[in-house]
């Protein structure tokens, strides 16, 4: 993992809104590279390796972030799309740091969630789906897989599917 993006997303009374944004770049952990993951994400790795932050200082960071957004009385939740393939490289960071996961072994999955408030199957609650259905703004193409877009974009998925659900009693 050589980048790290969030961003919470919060009830305000009957609305949703996106709030603070989370990024940072780490330092790789390792001499090995994927030269494809690097494609995709765009980011240079000698960069990385030069000015990338020691992974335990970004999910401190990232921890503190976390603590800081997150309600008196609740807890934080990992949301992502396909959040068990994001969370488990968040988790396997933090274990590897010797240091607690904010979030705990729980993510909110927003395609799983997709199934449910739309009625779709798994392998269809894709983005490009999503984007229809929710009304969600054409994705960057340039910025796709980067960590903070990404963060920013699924936080409008959640957004959107969270204003699609029904009404439950005694919420």
């Amino acid at each position: 993992m050589v980048s790290l993006g969030a961003v919470a997303v919060n009830q305000v009374g009957e609305e949703y809104e996106i709030g603070a944004r989370f990024y940072v770049e780490i330092r790789p952990t390792s001499e090995r590279v994927d030269l494809g993951a690097m494609a995709v994400n765009g980011l240079d790795i000698d960069d990385l390796r030069a000015n990338g932050l020691d992974m335990a200082d970004a999910l401190e960071r990232l921890t503190q972030w976390a603590n800081e957004q997150t309600l008196e009385g609740t807890i934080p939740v990992f949301v992502g799309h396909n959040a068990p393939f994001d969370w488990s490289f968040v988790n396997y960071a933090y274990a590897s740091c010797a240091m607690p996961n904010p979030f705990g072994y729980k993510a909110l999955d927003t395609k799983a969630l997709a199934m449910g408030v739309l009625g779709v199957h798994w392998l269809d609650a894709n983005k490009e789906l999503l984007e229809v259905e929710l009304g969600l703004p054409q994705p960057v193409a340039d910025q796709v897989h980067r960590a903070d877009y990404d963060a920013w974009y699924q936080a409008l998925i959640l957004v959107g599917l969270l204003k699609r659900m029904p009404a439950i009693a005694g919420r």
